[in-house]
């Protein structure tokens, strides 16, 4: 019987993404950030590029959600960094069709 086959993994939670995607959408609102590929590959791809750009943050449960608490704030300069270059960088090379 394999790891997989005994354990739950769904529970394996990676914060980060939810900060990303909360900053996404706080600076997609911005004035500047009007003109930005609101595609469905775009957004995805905004995401993903930041996501690479981030530490992960991984917790497997609800003391692990306090933590991350935590590191919201000290992550956030991170991740709205990271945002910002994803934003700048999917609107200088677009995915095709998009």
């Amino acid at each position: 019987m394999g790891l997989r086959d005994r354990y739950d993994f769904d529970i394996l939670v990676n914060e980060a993404e939810k900060l990303v995607i909360d900053e996404l959408e706080r600076q997609a609102a911005l004035p500047q950030n009007q003109d930005i590929c609101r595609s469905s590959d775009c957004v995805l791809d905004i995401a993903a590029y930041a996501l690479n750009l981030v530490q992960p943050l991984y917790r497997a449960n609800l003391l692990g959600r306090l933590y991350a608490d935590a590191l919201d704030r000290e992550h956030a300069a991170e991740i709205r960094s990271a945002v910002e270059k994803a934003i700048e960088k999917i609107r200088r090379n677009p995915p095709p069709g998009s």
